[in-house]
């Protein structure tokens, strides 16, 4: 089946706003846990999740950390100009941005672009103690508004700069204002690596008690790093999903995660969405590099549509994984740092992912496409169960595990 063709009208269902649940709950493992076992469906709560896993079975978290991405700069006039981080434009590795001193440029999203024709955009910042004064200067770039950011104190980091100047971006579906307890609660406990503008969700409602439990419970934990980019909120205007571009997000994985893959048959339980593209598209890279030993790791992008191409010789997980595993070693890689615009919908051939934790995703989405390609179309009998049920949805809503 070719998944371009597919009706994302098909992919609907009502979502009445008071199911989107505006906050979490007060503690984090006490949401609801849908679990999808083999077509049956049992309700639960989140805190018993390690109750229904395979001891010894190997668990995937996206450790991203969500970045204050949202700033605000006011003109002479009066006149207020958001600007919303996308990705790094120089220096282009998330990390060296990150510890950027003086200057740097990201490429963003400009709101009430029209007021802002030319000329610097100026704020001064109180950072511990110190007075800083910050810049943005704009300039058109194919990828979009590229933002050139200065600030006159060189003591002074960009994770500082954000920390201080910008504002946590929730969702746009929860129509509210960001507020304190959101730094802690859009942010997973074992968030690590900075980079995204949205949280990987299925990860919220994780504890310290529950990552415990899952030890205990002899479940193997390693960490990806898939930086989450606002086209995660993007819908699909198009009627057919061929004409739905996907967004690209930057991943990172160890040679060590990959050599516990191997361990495991390469087989995995994701936890998020983000999860699942990662580990998907290193099955995609492996095969990449088995069919190019000279490949970069830039060329090792994952364009869109690659997982449905002609294939006439499948390489399994194992060998794919293997094949990337080698060329790491070859070119003496402790990480891949790559990027992917993978779009998993039903007809896609799951090759890693054997067990899925996620939240409800909004309707007419690439994320209700990923679940329905996951549980082979069964979606509708998830959704109608959780509607009927008093689950909550969306990014603070309530959790599912899902065994096709």
């Amino acid at each position: 089946m070719d998944p371009r063709h597919i009706h994302i009208s098909d992919y609907n269902y009502q979502l009445p706003d008071e199911r989107i649940a505006k906050f979490p709950l007060p503690q984090r493992d006490t949401s609801k846990l849908l679990v999808y076992r083999h077509g049956t469906i049992t309700d639960d709560n989140f805190f018993n999740l390690p109750d229904y896993l395979p001891h010894g079975a190997l668990m995937v978290f996206n450790n991203t950390k969500v970045i204050q991405a949202r700033m605000h700069f006011r003109k002479d006039t009066g006149a207020l100009i958001e600007v919303f981080l996308l990705e790094p434009f120089l220096p282009h590795d998330y990390e060296q941005m990150f510890q950027s001193h003086g200057s740097c440029s990201w490429i963003c999203l400009v709101g009430n672009a029209k007021k802002w024709k030319e000329g610097q955009l100026v704020q001064s910042l109180d950072i511990n103690g110190l007075h800083v004064n910050l810049s943005a200067t704009r300039q058109r770039n194919p990828k979009g508004e590229l933002i050139h950011f200065e600030w006159d104190n060189t003591a002074i980091s960009f994770a500082e700069i954000i920390d201080a100047a910008g504002e946590l971006p929730i969702p746009p579906y929860l129509n509210r204002k960001t507020q304190e307890s959101d730094k802690t609660t859009y942010q997973t406990v074992y968030s690590k690596i900075k980079g995204s503008v949205a949280a990987p969700t299925a990860g919220l409602h994780f504890t310290d008690n529950v990552l415990r439990s899952l030890d205990n419970n002899g479940i193997i934990r390693e960490e990806v790093t898939l930086h989450v980019g606002a086209g995660t909120f993007k819908p699909v205007k198009s009627e057919e999903i061929e004409g739905h571009e996907m967004h690209t997000e930057y991943i990172c994985v160890r040679k060590s995660t990959l050599e516990k893959l191997l361990q495991h048959n390469c087989q995995a339980i994701a936890v998020g969405t983000t999860s699942v593209r990662t580990l998907e598209s290193l099955y995609y890279m492996g095969v990449k590099a088995y069919q190019n030993p000279d490949i970069t790791e830039d060329e090792l992008h994952i364009d869109q549509w690659m997982p449905y191409g002609s294939n006439p010789q499948p390489l399994s997980a194992q060998q794919a994984v293997s094949s990337l595993l080698s060329y790491m070693e070859r070119h003496s890689l402790p990480s891949l740092h790559s990027s992917t615009q993978i779009i998993i919908a039903p007809g896609y051939d799951y090759k890693i992912v054997k067990m899925l934790i996620t939240n409800f995703h909004q309707p007419q989405s690439t994320l209700l496409l990923l679940v329905s390609a996951f549980v082979h179309g069964d979606w509708k009998t998830i959704y109608s169960h959780a509607l009927a049920n008093d689950y909550r949805f969306l990014s603070y809503g309530d959790s599912s595990l899902l065994i096709p």
